[in-house]
């Protein structure tokens, strides 16, 4: 059966700003909308209520996208927890629908929105002309998904040492702006490249 449209739900606004850029260059026409929340708990505190709800009337065709940060979570853990929140909700999700039809998709971002930008240094050299080429290939930022003592703090230190946002960095504006950038075919994050292959998968399915 054809997708016809995508929720996502994502924890908070830089994330939808960055998605509603990204997607379409991901999902072509395919409709989406994007729902941020304030933070991660209120989102995971939401979201069972957002799933029943959304078993009671969803249309066959239409998809969920849940998408959080790692952060210091344990990954098996946490996507444990999405699992069965969707479980409870009586929605099948990818990861346990083998060949069955799925409607739920859950994802992290790890640890956190900041490791796509790593993934993708060309959008963020393109944005900030100013940050030095040879960040990928520092040992430090070498892997975007494993950079370590909190991604968007070092992104942070990395503009900032180039002269960018001095008064601490402004997550939308930069979301935004390195997001416009962005080629998802070139991403090195491998929490961005799940997130990349099961939308478009979506979009040819």
């Amino acid at each position: 059966m054809n997708v016809e449209h995508i929720e996502l739900l994502v924890e908070e606004p830089s994330m939808e700003a960055a998605l509603r850029l990204l997607l379409p260059k991901i999902i072509g026409q395919l409709s989406f909308e994007v729902y941020p929340y304030q933070c991660k708990d209120e989102l995971l505190a939401r979201l069972p209520d957002r799933l029943r709800g959304y078993a009671a009337w969803m249309p066959d065709t239409w998809r969920i996208v849940v998408l959080v940060d790692r952060d210091d979570d344990d990954c098996a853990k946490l996507k444990a927890r999405l699992e069965k929140m969707a479980a409870d909700a009586g929605l099948m999700t990818r990861s346990k629908a083998s060949s069955q039809p799925y409607v739920v998709v859950n994802r992290l971002a790890i640890e956190e929105l900041e490791a796509w930008y790593f993934g993708d240094w060309e959008a963020v050299r393109t944005s900030y002309p100013g940050v030095p080429a040879t960040i990928p290939s520092q040992a430090k930022y070498r892997v975007p998904d494993a950079v370590a003592g909190g991604t968007w703090e070092a992104f942070e230190r990395v503009l900032q040492k180039a002269g960018y946002f001095k008064m601490g960095l402004a997550k939308i504006e930069a979301a935004k702006t390195i997001a416009a950038n962005m080629e998802p075919t070139r991403n090195r994050s491998r929490s961005f490249q799940v997130l990349r292959d099961a939308l478009a998968e979506m979009a040819v399915a």
